[in-house]
């Protein structure tokens, strides 16, 4: 192979790289927990896919870290994790519920009035959630054969949400044909019932004036 040849390997490796890289990409969010309420984050997850987060309570006062209640639930209201009067912690879960699925965090009643309390969250779904480092040890994989095992693993993901989000759309467009159904039978009903309101009145009329021989 030429140098040109060797070249343009590199670059196409370097592009498969950056693309994996892209894809594996983990949500962090930061919440500023009220000391009275609660606050939530969710996303909308399909079916089968592997979430993993972590959770850790920040305060600048290191001899008195403030507690934390969390819950996640999934779509159906299924109570997935649960844990009270805390600083940090994990969950981690395989969905079987297409939907948003919801985490809440509040603060420990023992602690609040203490002001807000910031949480930071890392959260990870599908490729990202997935331990490559295991995956490298157990199959003997390394470097560049390692990325494109990922890069494969992200193409999965990216076909799996694609047949996800044809499914929703065709569910979509059901539920709005069903709907257009309805609303054009309802309409016709509507007119026939004013069409017989209308005949009746008419009729009503019809028989009082006969009644009072105005015709």
């Amino acid at each position: 192979m030429g140098v040109r040849g060797k070249l343009g390997l590199v670059c196409i490796l370097g592009v498969l790289i950056c693309s994996c890289n892209f894809f594996m990409v983990s949500e962090a969010v930061w919440l500023n927990l009220p000391a009275s309420g609660t606050k939530c984050v969710s996303e909308e997850i399909h079916n089968n896919v592997v979430v993993l987060a972590d959770y850790v309570v920040v305060s600048d006062n290191h001899s008195h870290i403030p507690s934390i209640s969390v819950k996640v639930t999934s779509p159906y209201g299924n109570n997935l994790h649960h844990k009270e009067n805390v600083t940090h912690g994990q969950f981690a879960f395989t969905t079987h519920e297409a939907g948003n699925y919801l985490a809440c965090f509040w603060v420990d009643g023992h602690t609040q009035g203490s002001g807000d309390v910031s949480v930071n969250i890392d959260w990870k779904t599908g490729i990202a959630a997935k331990d490559w480092d295991s995956v490298a040890r157990k199959e003997k994989i390394e470097g560049v054969e390692l990325e494109l095992r990922k890069l494969e693993g992200a193409v999965e993901a990216i076909h799996e949400n694609l047949l996800y989000l044809k499914s929703r759309e065709e569910e979509l467009r059901s539920v709005s044909e069903v709907t257009n159904t309805r609303v054009a039978l309802f309409g016709i009903m509507s007119l026939g019932v004013c069409i017989a309101v209308s005949a009746l009145q008419v009729w009503h009329l019809k028989r009082y004036f006969q009644k009072k021989k105005l015709i």
